[in-house]
């Protein structure tokens, strides 16, 4: 395929917005991204993130690279409030895509003989992990066959999570809450994809390097591969740095449902599992970095690319998860990568095993912990690799 490259800035006007900037109606349409460089545009991409801000998605930036051709887009507002053009070269939450920095880290101290995947996580934390959770091994926690249900968290709904968005959570008192209940299931026995895994991995990177967990991803991967805009807001719930608003859409003040900017929430609940925050561009250089070998060496990469054969807890379908990654098929071909998302933010790395074509996308999302796959999202996935 013949190179193309696209750089794409959606200069949306949004209308009739009288409220203030932390509270607003539904995004009203707008026109189509067009090219700004004369080139001729990767059409379904251009398409997928067109017309944005929509009810779906307020902003969405995606690079896509590889053998393949490149292509990078942007579309959509910086904010709902000015109507500015949405910033390609904005920060964002990435959620899950975390968890494959974690995986990166704990792979490395795999190889260096400072963690053994086989060897119990308790063995490691006798202190944390009780003896009803004596069987779950390092690489279970890692591709999600530990049985360890999800920690108690307060509410139940979008409104409610809202209200508590400043709460400090401390990773070891969501272990004990996790380790106080029932297993799911026997250790590799099935998968139940969920962040408690690798809350736990985090704290075993503490454990064995006796430093901070974000301290050893910024020396292990962010320092070494240039990743200046990417970073761990610990506390912090703002985003430094530029930035697009995120919204979501829930009960306002009023009784009314709308969308309310939640760019400012706290995301201490997810840590090691989901509290990273970047751009495309530093995702893209890890995307490739990762595939290409330079992060995880040898035989422990394979174990990003080994589906645990087992089927998954509540679907009963076959295991989707690696350590670190997911893999569907797309367009006839694996496609490996990982989604995430945080109130306002979904996000994705993804690549073909070879890395003929990787894919990077942040989209804002107004719904972005819905039980379906963001619209937006969805397509900007398809446009590049194809229907499942």
């Amino acid at each position: 395929m013949k190179t193309r490259t696209s750089l794409l800035t959606a200069a949306v006007l949004v209308a009739g917005i009288a409220a203030g900037p932390s509270v607003l109606p539904a995004a009203a349409s707008a026109p189509a991204a067009r090219s700004t460089t004369g080139q001729s545009p990767h059409a379904a991409l251009e398409a997928a993130i067109a017309g944005l801000p929509s009810a779906d998605a307020t902003a969405a930036l995606v690079r896509v690279s590889g053998k393949e051709g490149t292509w990078h887009g942007s579309s959509g507002v910086h904010d709902l409030r000015t109507g500015r053009p949405a910033d390609p070269a904005a920060r964002f939450r990435a959620g899950s895509v975390t968890k494959v920095f974690t995986a990166a880290v704990a792979l490395q101290l795999a190889e260096e003989g400072r963690l053994d995947l086989d060897r119990s996580a308790r063995s490691y934390l006798p202190e944390l992990i009780p003896a009803s959770y004596a069987g779950v091994t390092v690489r279970q926690l890692l591709d999600h066959t530990h049985g360890i249900p999800a920690p108690d968290f307060p509410g139940t709904t979008v409104e409610e999570a809202y209200a508590n968005r400043f709460r400090v959570y401390d990773p070891r008192d969501m272990v004990r809450s996790a380790t106080s209940k029932k297993p799911e299931f026997a250790p590799g026995e099935r998968q139940h994809y969920l962040n408690i895994g690798y809350t736990v991995a985090g704290l075993l990177i503490e454990r064995v390097t006796r430093d901070s967990y974000e301290h050893q991803v910024a020396r292990r991967v962010l320092g070494p591969l240039g990743l200046r805009d990417t970073c761990f807001p610990g506390t912090n719930p703002r985003i430094t740095g530029p930035h697009n608003h995120g919204y979501q859409t829930m009960r306002l003040d009023d009784g009314t449902t709308g969308l309310r900017d939640v760019t400012v929430w706290g995301a201490t609940d997810a840590w090691a599992a989901g509290n990273i925050v970047s751009t495309t561009a530093d995702l893209e250089t890890f995307t490739r970095a990762l595939f290409q070998g330079r992060i995880v060496r040898g035989p422990l990469l394979e174990e990003m690319f080994t589906l645990p054969e087992v089927t998954d807890f509540r679907t009963g379908k076959p295991a989707a998860y690696s350590v670190g990654l997911s893999m569907k098929v797309l367009g006839g071909r694996e496609v490996w990568g990982k989604t995430g998302g945080r109130w306002g933010y979904n996000a994705a790395i993804a690549s073909t095993r070879n890395g003929s074509r990787t894919l990077v996308y942040s989209v804002n999302s107004t719904d972005a912990k819905g039980q379906d796959m963001n619209p937006t999202a969805e397509n900007i996935m398809v446009a590049a690799y194809g229907r499942p």
